[in-house]
């Protein structure tokens, strides 16, 4: 067989245990084209050549992480065989396979004495040693890779909050706009704003009607709510008392001063709509946040 494919099919059998560059019996014995068991066999009759850095028997916490990567085809990447796996129970358990290092290796043309073991055993060599030029060049390269591989976990987690905020409307959309027809969708939102409140609502609006007030019955226990509209009607008066009898008392004041309209959830964000909330989805309308003017908002209707 060509040596340069020789070589490629060895690399890809070389991983990372302990870390140490050592290959599996298993693969071992199908290159040097003997039974595994022979192969053990013959270490185990020259067990004193084959210290514990030169081979030792996986732990079946390693045999299995390996299994789970373990690739045998010589088209793999390479940067997939330098897997790093930690000693655990089971070290001694029988038939568990055995990992040979560098210098075992090169023992194993010794004792299995053959000329096909010596014509591997250099082929061998030379994988081992390009593995190693590889490793030793590349290293920061792979220590950027495990530090990208950390971070990938660390941005996986923040996804997982942020997908879990949207889910829990915790997160809303900075602007938007809603078109005529999308009554329920306009109305869900401001629905979603009111329920995201914790401490206080404000509503600025010129034209308040009785499904505002059926609008901010979805807030939470313990809400302030105070409306300022341009003019309290007769009609909003009595729909206002008829509310506060039954739910958590709104207040509704007066304020001839503003055009547009606001929603102030919490005294942190500003919600402008380009609409009054009981006419959402009827129209073309769009809306935007900010929240750096919250407090000179407040000051200016007069809130302490």
């Amino acid at each position: 067989m060509d040596v340069a494919i020789r070589t490629d099919n060895i690399k890809s059998r070389i991983y990372t245990l302990r870390g140490m560059q050592v290959m599996l019996d298993e693969d071992l014995a199908e290159l040097y084209t003997v039974e595994t068991r022979v192969l053990n066999q013959a270490v185990k009759r020259n067990s004193e050549r084959f210290p514990q850095h030169f081979m030792f028997q996986l732990t079946e916490d390693e045999f299995k992480i390996l299994k789970s990567q373990f690739m045998t085809s010589s088209e793999k990447s390479l940067r997939s065989q330098i897997v790093t796996l930690n000693v655990g129970r089971g070290q001694h358990r029988k038939y568990l396979p055995f990992a040979f290092t560098e210098q075992g290796v090169a023992m194993l043309s010794g004792v299995l004495k053959s000329d096909t073991a010596v014509k591997v055993s250099i082929n061998i060599m030379d994988a081992f040693v390009v593995m190693r030029k590889f490793i030793s060049s590349n290293a920061q390269i792979f220590q950027r890779l495990d530090v990208v591989e950390q971070k990938q976990i660390e941005y996986d987690q923040k996804f997982e909050e942020v997908f879990d905020a949207i889910q829990n409307k915790d997160i809303k959309p900075e602007k938007g706009i809603f078109y005529d027809g999308q009554i329920f969708d306009a109305y869900k939102f401001v629905s979603d704003l009111i329920r995201s409140a914790h401490k206080s609502i404000i509503l600025i609006d010129n034209y308040v009607d009785d499904s505002v007030l059926t609008l901010l019955s979805k807030r939470n226990k313990d809400v302030r709510v105070i409306i300022f509209t341009k003019e309290i009607s007769k009609q909003l008066a009595l729909d206002l008392t008829k509310y506060n009898s039954q739910y958590p008392a709104i207040e509704i004041r007066e304020f001839r001063e503003a055009h547009d309209r606001f929603l102030i959830i919490d005294d942190t964000k500003i919600y402008h709509f380009g609409a009054s909330l009981k006419d959402l989805g009827k129209k073309w309308f769009a809306f935007s946040t900010f929240d750096k003017e919250v407090f000179t908002l407040r000051d200016r209707l007069g809130l302490k």
